[in-house]
């Protein structure tokens, strides 16, 4: 879809919603039902780039995890195909599945001047497809945020549009996760002209910038997110600052039907076992109704 009519459309759903603001969210859209696959960052459990991740996974009930390329010790591990394979084989025996893929170390090694990274993100294409997961986080915190870095964000611009034709090939999406409101968000979208970069969407993340999550999630619909962090910072969920029966039915209403992945949300001091158990039933009883 050419840019201005992108950008028109956003207008109109803003406009749109804007009428109907006055009218209780639940009533709007409680009708609409889904069933929401729930998993974890391996990170954010304790196993970052370990495939134990996997029996973690299974103890605390998720359904999948989202997992590592690697680190930069380890030379970004899941590239070589025998890791890839114990991964798989740990997913099967321990019934979970690999939800999605993340590049964390774009934090420390940025993807907007670092050259190794190009090939960290174009290898990840390569891994998501031969483990057929759909989607790859790309992480722009730290060393790597592009919030008002004009020269940065032109470069990531240039970088993921020789690597989206692959994605595109692949079947692979790349998500953006940052520091960047919607709108920044789809400018570099627009700028890169493919439907194989969307948006990594982190409730968390964008309520501490300020941003209206709400408005931000019902605005980028399922055609911009790709996938969601159900996170708080230092609370269990449900017990911080996010309103997820809101997070809930507006992903409900634009028919999002990708995963659910929690991250962060153990407070200090508590363990990751009983605190991941607490936030999957959280999310279960409060997306998925069981």
């Amino acid at each position: 879809m050419p840019e201005t009519s992108r950008r028109r459309m956003l207008q109109q759903s803003t406009a749109l919603l804007g009428a109907v603001s006055c009218y209780p969210l639940l009533d709007i859209f409680s009708a609409d039902t889904h069933n929401y696959k729930v998993g974890a960052c391996d990170w954010s459990i304790g196993m970052h780039s370990d495939v134990e991740a996997m029996t973690l996974a299974q103890k605390i009930g998720l359904d999948g995890v989202q997992i590592s390329l690697g680190k930069v010790e380890n030379h970004m591990h899941l590239r070589q195909p025998e890791v890839q394979q114990a991964y798989q084989k740990a997913a099967r025996q321990h019934q979970v599945q690999i939800s999605s893929l993340a590049v964390g170390e774009l934090n420390q090694v940025p993807y907007k001047s670092a050259p190794e990274t190009e090939a960290w993100v174009s290898d990840s294409v390569d891994v998501a497809h031969a483990i057929q997961v759909p989607v790859v986080l790309l992480a722009f915190f730290g060393n790597g945020d592009l919030k008002g870095d004009k020269k940065g964000t032109e470069e990531v611009i240039r970088r993921l549009k020789k690597v989206a034709p692959k994605a595109e090939q692949k079947g692979v999406i790349l998500g953006i996760e940052s520091w960047l409101s919607a709108d920044e968000h789809l400018e570099i979208i627009e700028a890169v002209g493919s439907p194989n970069v969307r948006v990594y969407y982190d409730v968390a993340n964008s309520h501490k910038m300020g941003y209206d999550i709400y408005d931000e999630m019902r605005r980028l619909g399922s055609e911009y997110i790709c996938e969601v962090h159900a996170k708080e910072n230092g609370y269990l969920l449900g017990e911080g600052r996010v309103d997820f029966i809101k997070v809930r039915d507006i992903l409900n209403h634009v028919d999002y039907t990708g995963w659910i992945i929690i991250e962060g949300a153990t407070p200090q001091g508590m363990k990751i076992l009983p605190a991941y158990r607490h936030n999957l039933s959280f999310i279960q009883k409060t997306f998925n109704q069981v």
